[in-house]
């Protein structure tokens, strides 16, 4: 990334970003939605498999895991119009390790109750999940984000924007300088950053916009 992009350094609330959809995304996703001035959400590029848009990362008690949500490809699709596939369970996989890895969090039974309708609901777009479930995380941390849909896809966007489309993603470090907190398996695994950002919500509630700024 060329430009420093995190709370501190270069004015964030006037900057623009654009990032992709992502499923119960990162950390680092979330510190751009409730820091900068606009976001835009890329709604034109085609689907890209093993990247957040269909997958999340939590930690357990054997260690991390990521959640990937099962889509029909049947090309190269736009990313709105990618299905997820009926032929998995994949909601009651997702949800029972949520709540294996999360229940002795100090805050899964408050928040639980919010986000396990998510996981009942058929759902038949994955831009239309991705898009609902990050509507009641930003609700659930009390954040208003400015957020845009891209008019059109650009491979170079303008220097305006900083372009996350692609940084953030399960295989780079992370984008912008995180802070710590408290989590459950911390004493044993040690500290893990830029997990989803359900992580930082079970594990300190109404004090995870702290971490945030």
């Amino acid at each position: 990334m060329e430009k420093s992009a995190f709370p501190g350094s270069l004015k964030m609330q006037k900057d623009n970003f654009l990032l992709s959809t992502a499923y119960l995304a990162p950390i680092e996703y979330y510190v751009v939605l409730a820091n900068a001035g606009k976001v835009f959400i890329e709604q034109h590029e085609h689907y890209i498999k093993q990247s957040y848009r269909s997958r999340c990362r939590i930690a357990t008690a054997n260690g991390l895991m990521d959640l990937s949500i099962p889509v029909d490809k049947s090309g190269k699709e736009l990313i709105r119009d990618v299905r997820i596939s009926e032929h998995s369970d994949w909601q009651k996989h997702h949800w029972r390790s949520i709540e294996s890895a999360y229940n002795s969090s100090p805050f899964f039974e408050y928040y639980s109750d919010d986000l396990r309708p998510f996981f009942e609901k058929k759902w038949v777009f994955l831009w239309d999940f991705n898009l609902e479930i990050q509507q009641k995380v930003l609700e659930l941390l009390e954040i208003e984000a400015n957020i845009a849909f891209s008019e059109k896809f650009e491979t170079n966007p303008d220097e305006s924007i900083v372009d996350l489309r692609y940084r953030i993603h399960p295989k780079k470090e992370p984008a912008l300088k995180l802070k710590s907190y408290y989590q459950v398996f911390e004493q044993k695994f040690g500290f893990t950053a830029n997990l989803s950002i359900i992580d930082l919500l079970f594990n300190m509630g109404n004090e995870s916009r702290l971490v945030m700024m």
